[in-house]
């Protein structure tokens, strides 16, 4: 009998293979769960230091940064981000595998997609430096790591743009409601965020009761609608998987 290396005759199959689908809501519940985990805890167990402000007006919400720095919040939120950004990374990439195939022949339209892949990993890196640095360890990273994680707005507007266009020459149901999804949470999110600014702007130039809370809610909103917007990629990508496989003989170096 032919002897030959153990496990040789499987060497051709894939290692992983992952529908995209059930990457798309891995990559999502993780921070959703982080988060909505966080905040209950907050509310049980640290209600007064989570809803405390330099004001000390009545406050019946934490902001997600007073939430997630308390413990064991603070550890909840950091390992649901660290298993939650390297797929969002891969997803990145391929949206612009995705978008430099379908504008192939069109320099403004790659020039776009390479924008947007840019603020896309901006975005990840940003939310790992507000994750991970603290602003009372370091305050200038943590500052930049929020004016990085503020691009997801960029982002956001930059992806609706490319998907403006895909949908214009497109004859397809799918991409239609796939860029109408986009702009309706590229809308709420911006809706949202700019409510929040005024809300926290008011709350400290006049130090209201309640003025906090609804800063709070609203900052939930636009984390949301973050994260149902990336959430997307399960629509644009339903058919396709993510595989660990070995390269064919010939395209190996």
């Amino acid at each position: 009998m032919q002897q030959v290396p153990y496990g040789s005759v499987d060497r051709d199959k894939p290692l992983i293979r992952v529908p995209f689908t059930r990457l798309a809501v891995i990559t999502v519940c993780l921070p959703l769960l982080g988060l909505v985990a966080c905040i209950v805890l907050a509310l049980l167990y640290h209600y007064n230091d989570a809803t405390y402000t330099h004001c000390e007006v009545p406050n019946y919400l934490p902001s997600i940064s007073a939430a997630i720095s308390l413990t064991p919040e603070r550890y909840i939120w950091r390992f649901s981000i660290g298993l939650h950004s390297a797929p969002r990374f891969l997803v990145a990439a391929a949206y612009l595998s995705f978008y430099r195939g379908r504008f192939s022949r069109r320099l403004t339209e790659q020039l776009l997609s390479a924008l947007t892949f840019l603020l896309a990993l901006s975005e990840n890196v940003g939310l790992l430096l507000l994750t991970y640095v603290s602003s009372n360890e370091t305050y200038s990273v943590h500052k930049s790591g929020f004016i990085l994680f503020i691009d997801s707005l960029f982002h956001m507007m930059c992806t609706c743009k490319l998907w403006s266009l895909i949908a214009k020459y497109s004859l397809s149901a799918e991409e239609m409601k796939s860029y109408r999804r986009k702009l309706r949470l590229f809308l709420f999110n911006g809706f949202f965020g700019l409510l929040a600014a005024y809300f926290y702007k008011r709350h400290n130039a006049y130090c209201e009761a309640g003025i906090y809370t609804f800063f709070a809610f609203c900052e939930y909103l636009v984390v949301l609608s973050n994260m149902a917007f990336h959430m997307t990629a399960y629509w644009d990508f339903g058919g396709k998987e993510v595989m660990v496989a070995t390269p064919p003989e010939g395209k190996r170096f």
